[in-house]
């Protein structure tokens, strides 16, 4: 289970830096302003790219996150060990965390002899998705969308506050809570149980000062 989760679980989600002129550069640029303002857990989601360019992106952002953040990749336990990534979430369609748990558990030690300590995070939807998490080898839970999202093409059902204070009763793991979390209501998030939000459109436009002010209100 991770020592501490902190407040603010910021993603990157690769979707919203494809089309730029130079992807990865502009992903690059976002992830050193997100651990200039702080932030120290950062997570790679793409669901589009190929596995090389997705492994290329994923060494870079681990190449500027190293001893800054602990940095996760979203689906790809593969790709959380060639990159060296600190974790991989999963979501209910992906590799089972008893799996990826096996897998990340059996890796080779690191260049300097010791064994990773592997995070694993894994995505709920509702009250009987969060009780069988609690049950799985996964060091935090995520829970969503608490409110309405755009991040994803066919959202689940949104939970609301209620549900996150539901899901807290089910679990004693870390709870992350996602979908339309900002500024404005992340504060009763947190005080709805979450230990930590994961948010992604809120902190696009001005990643510093968003991640900043993020702190500011969870602290």
């Amino acid at each position: 289970m991770p020592h501490y989760l902190p407040p603010l679980y910021p993603i990157l989600d690769a979707a919203r830096f494809l089309s730029a002129p130079d992807p990865l550069a502009a992903m690059a640029r976002f992830a050193e302003e997100l651990l200039r303002g702080g932030a120290t857990l950062i997570q790679y989601r793409n669901k589009s790219s190929n596995g090389r360019d997705l492994l290329s992106h994923a060494r870079e952002l681990r190449r500027i996150t190293s001893g800054r953040a602990k940095f996760i990749i979203n689906d790809r336990t593969d790709i959380c060990l060639a990159a060296n990534c600190d974790g991989v979430h999963l979501g209910q369609e992906d590799l089972s965390p008893m799996a990826a748990r096996s897998i990340l558990d059996s890796a080779l030690p690191n260049a300097s002899g010791k064994k990773p300590t592997w995070w694993i995070g894994f995505s709920t939807h509702n009250l009987q998705q969060v009780a069988e998490a609690d049950l799985l080898p996964v060091d935090y839970i995520a829970v969503g969308p608490v409110f309405s999202t755009g991040s994803k093409a066919n959202p689940d059902p949104v939970i609301g506050l209620e549900g996150v204070r539901q899901a807290r009763r089910l679990t004693s793991k870390p709870l992350v809570a996602i979908g339309g979390i900002t500024r404005e209501n992340c504060r009763q998030v947190i005080e709805a149980g979450a230990n930590s939000v994961a948010v992604i459109a809120d902190l696009v436009e001005s990643p510093t000062t968003a991640t900043e002010q993020f702190f500011s209100i969870l602290r």
